[in-house]
């Protein structure tokens, strides 16, 4: 099974290529969002703890949302490939994903960032607050701090796999089909 990290800042596209690709290549799209939301909505054991955190205001911990991406791909392990959007965030989430893999015989292939300037990023997330109906997509403030969280937390996520030979970027400003295009080209080299 092939595994894709798709990789960027918020607004940098990942949502609208990862969906792309999915088609292009038959790969299945695992957003930790979506995890989440699923996981809670069935009312599992791992979306009940998630719950209790999220309530409290606390990220929920590496290990539930291993857990959840765990059965996910248990119940993929047919797939051809699969789109990670959204997880790793940290180092040690890049650690537990690979000792994750390592257990089912599978491995990160590669890590696709989206290079986006922060300004771009912030003009990208106000068009999109709106019609997403989120008030943080709106204030530039919010937008600014979560790409300095973005910066500050998860880049070094590149760092981790590009010591490994698997981290590329690819430019995320263009047309979509542009971008597209550039991303099946790095897939394509990897595949």
């Amino acid at each position: 099974m092939t595994i894709l990290i798709l990789f960027g800042p918020p607004g940098s596209g990942k949502g609208t290529q990862a969906a792309k690709l999915v088609e292009k290549y038959d790969f299945v799209h695992i957003s930790t969002g979506d995890l989440f939301r699923y996981e809670i909505k069935h009312n599992t054991e791992l979306g009940q703890k998630a719950q209790e955190y999220m309530g409290k205001g606390q990220l929920v911990p590496d290990e539930v949302t291993v857990g959840m991406l765990k059965n996910k791909l248990e119940k993929h392990s047919d797939a051809k490939g699969v789109i990670l959007d959204g997880f790793p965030r940290t180092v040690a989430q890049s650690e537990a994903l690979d000792t994750l893999l390592d257990e089912t015989g599978n491995k990160v292939d590669c890590l696709i960032a989206l290079n986006v300037d922060d300004e771009e990023i912030v003009k990208r997330i106000k068009a999109r607050g709106k019609t997403s109906g989120r008030a943080d997509d709106l204030d530039e403030s919010i937008i600014r701090n979560r790409i300095q969280v973005y910066k500050d937390e998860t880049t070094p996520v590149y760092d981790y796999y590009d010591k490994k030979g698997k981290s590329t970027k690819v430019e995320g400003v263009g047309s979509i089909e542009e971008i597209f295009n550039n991303l099946c080209d790095v897939i394509d080299q990897n595949l």
